[in-house]
């Protein structure tokens, strides 16, 4: 094993944590064959099978649980390494490490660039998950910082609200319903609804939003991307429940509008999450001050859309 690398190990352990060669692919911003050939290298040091595959699924071997074992607690020791001397140097040439929830993508970036405008030499590691992910993430120490909307109700972690969080009901510019004023709820829950997959944050939002009208809602499809939702109301095959700060661009553009419906805007919050136990280095000390002072009145600014009063 002496001849194994860093990488060859955070690949394999991202290949372990998904039990899938794409989606580690994925993640690490590779091709697939990039990633089977680190793997294929760190069998060859290790003399093991560290995979075995079943029907279409692959599993850990016992070999492969050891070195799943053996290499999180290297890699945490090169974190460690790297969050020392982070922490010697300050906010300045620090690395932050900041995970989001799959909506945040559509404008945490700009806020992220923001920071890094105010903070010379700031290195910024950006990863982006599904709410499951992001805890997972969090409780494995992959992440300092974790952005999301439902923070865990666990003594474990530290949560606190940022900015404003509203979801919309939005339909094409051409819906019947558009432009009108004070929709009541029995006559959305006749449209056709395209929906965010069960179980997905936007999901619980909306079961959260609707309350006991949701066994009433007309859901004509279940769809993972918010492309593709996006897509599918503009060409008016239904009506969604979105978040605001995922579709800016389409109503500055005219694509898409919000209906006046009543009870909505539904109004929830980002929260900014961290580890209690964790030590922040002091760019993520910085970064959650940052949201806490400035997050709510970019993301007005960033994505145009004024609560109504």
């Amino acid at each position: 094993m002496k001849n194994a690398t860093l990488r060859q190990l955070k690949t394999f352990e991202t290949v372990a944590r998904h039990l899938s060669y794409s989606r580690a692919a994925e993640e690490l911003h590779l091709t697939q064959p990039a990633v089977s050939l680190q793997v294929k290298q760190l069998e060859e040091h290790a003399g093991l099978p560290l995979f075995e595959q079943l029907g279409k699924k692959i599993y850990l071997t016992a070999a492969g649980v050891e070195m799943l074992r053996h290499g999180r607690m290297i890699i945490q020791q090169f974190r460690e390494t790297e969050d020392a001397m982070a922490q010697l140097k300050g906010v300045s040439g620090g690395r932050l490490n900041v995970a989001v929830i799959s909506a945040g993508d559509y404008f945490f970036p700009r806020l992220l660039a923001e920071f890094q405008r105010r903070n010379d030499n700031v290195c910024l590691n950006l990863t982006v998950h599904n709410r499951e992910e992001l805890l997972r993430s969090l409780r494995d120490n992959q992440t300092d910082l974790a952005v999301m909307v439902r923070p865990p109700e666990d003594g474990d972690m530290i949560n606190r609200s940022f900015a404003p969080h509203p979801y919309v009901i939005v339909a094409a510019p051409q819906h019947p319903l558009a432009g009108k004023k004070s929709i009541p709820m029995t006559r959305l829950m006749r449209e056709p609804f395209i929906v965010r997959e069960r179980g997905s944050d936007t999901w619980n939002s909306m079961r959260e939003s609707f309350g006991d009208h949701l066994s009433n809602l007309n859901v004509a499809m279940e769809i993972k991307s918010f492309e593709t939702i996006k897509q599918a109301v503009i060409a008016g095959m239904g009506v969604s429940f979105l978040s605001v700060h995922t579709i800016s661009l389409e109503l500055q553009v005219g694509n898409l509008v919000v209906l006046d419906v009543q009870g909505f805007p539904a109004m929830l919050d980002w929260y900014v999450v961290h580890r209690r136990n964790k030590e922040l280095p002091p760019v993520a000390v910085a970064f959650k001050n940052f949201l806490m002072s400035d997050g709510a009145a970019l993301l007005e600014t960033l994505t145009r859309f004024k609560l109504p009063s």
